[in-house]
């Protein structure tokens, strides 16, 4: 892992135009006129998979299928989560909505009443659909939902081993852990990421209708926390050399400008002083991660081999793509939640020979809004009229070169949670390259980023008067496309049922001051200045010492 987000990017990029022999950024050569229409379509889902996790961008790792859907389909760079976090990102993704639409605000068992998901319209599209792996949205049960034909699920997280969290005694007794296989308890039996590979070809191979087109939507537990790599893989990325980023140092000038709940998170259960409330060393678990992503990419490669064997590698689609991006030390942080470019970015690659361009690499932002769409359009399905975000199959296809594409807005949204009280409810809003972050309910700072000069975002541009404008345009743009579709601002929470993760670390760092700029004498002559809206008239007022009244 390379300690700035540019140097990775730059970096991924030039590995895959090299092995690709594409230039970098270069517009890809148009694809052959597709094959028949209502293409197979595989979705591999990965959980909380950050975006520079893999060879081609990070050339320590082993990754060699992914790999190969990246030299050979579409690579977008810039994928992100409209909510980093599993349960409302699973949502959106199901349902083509945001969280302030569908309701899963949380991973604390938000209802799924009146939530149509998207395999439902392939179902009426001809299609055979299949889920297999981690649900862990909406209702707090493993059993079918609608829309598929097959179902294999498991409660919550799941475990990576049949006897996970059990007791010597219960072992001995011959308890296991067990699955919902089409409604029925069934033991698992071995490490998950190989077993929800062996229900999806087993699906594949036996259990379809053949006659029709399918969709497989393979949605991995790894690698979550605490990720546990398969047995075969116990000593691999021993000797890895790892790279923390720059912004971890609890610094004067890595703090500079960053709200106090950043500085504050550092020691709680989701910063480096006492991330999972352990004294594990960053780097070993960072080895475990990328361990616990090579089964995965094993899975990968028998799907693929199926696809091949079967003369159905040219009539089908193949997504992989991750619930939510994951920070690796990036501001003091490790997880996600929150709107910074690691927790929110997550790796997409899309192929389809025939379909697809070789090698192709599209800056343009996907979010996972978009993917249902994308895959009812793939499938010749109609789009419902909930749906809110955009097919990106005009892009994936060449139909539509990046720079006629017509770019939507990125809102992000988080809601805060009481189980991990460290993050507060924060609404993002990116145009262009320019983002801005907003906090609900703290006494803290905003953040705004020029991304295309600071991708790390380390200089908090927030009260610097050159970027004014563009300050006023991204809150009022922000607040206009938070309203809901009943036309409600709102900010839900679930139940609180125990004090949630709060521990800190004895020895980890103190409670954050509050900001320099922000301490004032008594009477200051600006006292009023944080009840008016922000203007070029009360920046003047400010930079001249005077008292401001806005005209009413």
């Amino acid at each position: 892992m390379k300690p700035m987000l540019s140097t990775l990017r730059a970096l991924g990029a030039a590995l895959l135009a090299t092995a690709c022999a594409v230039g970098a950024r270069a517009e890809p050569a148009p694809p052959p006129p597709p094959p028949a229409s209502h293409p197979n379509i595989v979705f591999v889902l990965v959980d909380d998979l950050r975006f520079d996790a893999m060879g081609f961008l990070n050339p320590g790792l082993k990754t060699p299928n992914i790999d190969f859907l990246a030299r050979n389909g579409v690579y977008f760079p810039n994928a992100v989560v409209t909510s980093s976090l599993c349960s409302p990102s699973r949502a959106t993704i199901l349902t083509g909505m945001t969280a302030r639409n569908h309701g899963v605000i949380d991973n604390n068992n938000s209802s799924e009443a009146g939530l149509t998901f998207f395999p439902k319209y392939l179902q009426a599209a001809g299609y055979q659909t299949a889920f297999v792996g981690k649900w862990h949205m909406g209702d707090a049960n493993d059993g079918p939902r609608q829309g598929f034909d097959r179902w294999i699920s498991f409660l919550g997280q799941g475990n990576y081993f049949p006897t996970d969290g059990l007791t010597p005694q219960q072992v001995a007794a011959g308890q296991r852990n067990m699955l919902n296989v089409d409604g029925k308890e069934t033991a698992q039996k071995g490490y998950i990421t190989d077993e929800l590979t062996d229900y999806s070809m087993d699906w594949l191979e036996h259990g379809r209708d053949k006659s029709k087109p399918f969709f497989l939507y393979l949605s991995h537990k790894a690698v979550h926390s605490d990720v546990k790599a398969a047995e075969r893989y116990a000593d691999q990325y021993k000797d890895l050399d790892i790279k923390l980023p720059t912004s971890m140092a609890d610094t004067p000038e890595n703090n500079r400008g960053k709200p106090m709940w950043v500085r504050n998170q550092r020691n709680s259960w989701h910063g480096v002083d006492f991330f999972y409330n352990q004294d594990r060393p960053l780097k070993d678990y960072m080895r475990e991660y990328y361990r616990g992503l090579s089964a995965v990419d094993d899975s990968v490669g028998r799907i693929l081999k199926y696809l091949r064997d079967n003369h159905l590698e040219d009539n089908t689609i193949v997504v992989f793509f991750s619930d939510n991006g994951f920070q690796f030390g990036e501001h003091g942080l490790i997880d996600k939640r929150d709107a910074y470019e690691a927790s929110i970015r997550v790796p997409m690659v899309a192929y389809a020979p025939g379909r697809f361009a070789k090698g192709a690499v599209i800056d343009n932002r996907v979010r996972n809004l978009d993917l249902a769409p994308t895959f009812l359009d793939a499938a010749g399905a109609p789009r419902p009229a909930q749906f809110e975000g955009q097919s990106v199959l005009p892009l994936a296809s060449g139909k539509v070169k990046p720079q006629d594409w017509k770019e939507q807005d990125f809102v992000y949204e988080y809601y805060w949670e009481w189980t991990f009280p460290q993050t507060p409810t924060t609404f993002a809003i990116e145009r262009g390259r320019m983002k801005y972050i907003q906090y609900h309910g703290v006494w803290d700072l905003d953040e705004l980023y020029d991304l295309a000069k600071d991708p790390d975002e380390m200089n908090n541009l927030i009260d610097d008067p050159a970027y004014l404008q563009a300050k006023i345009e991204l809150r009022k743009a922000l607040y206009q496309q938070l309203t809901n579709a009943k036309g409600q601002t709102v900010v839900p929470f679930t139940e609180r049922t125990s004090q949630g993760q709060v521990f800190r670390s004895l020895a980890g760092a103190k409670a954050a001051e509050f900001p320099e700029t922000w301490l004032r004498p008594a009477n200051p002559v600006d006292r009023y200045n944080g009840l008016f809206p922000d203007s070029p008239a009360k920046l003047e007022a400010q930079k001249q010492g005077k008292p401001y009244f806005p005209r009413h």
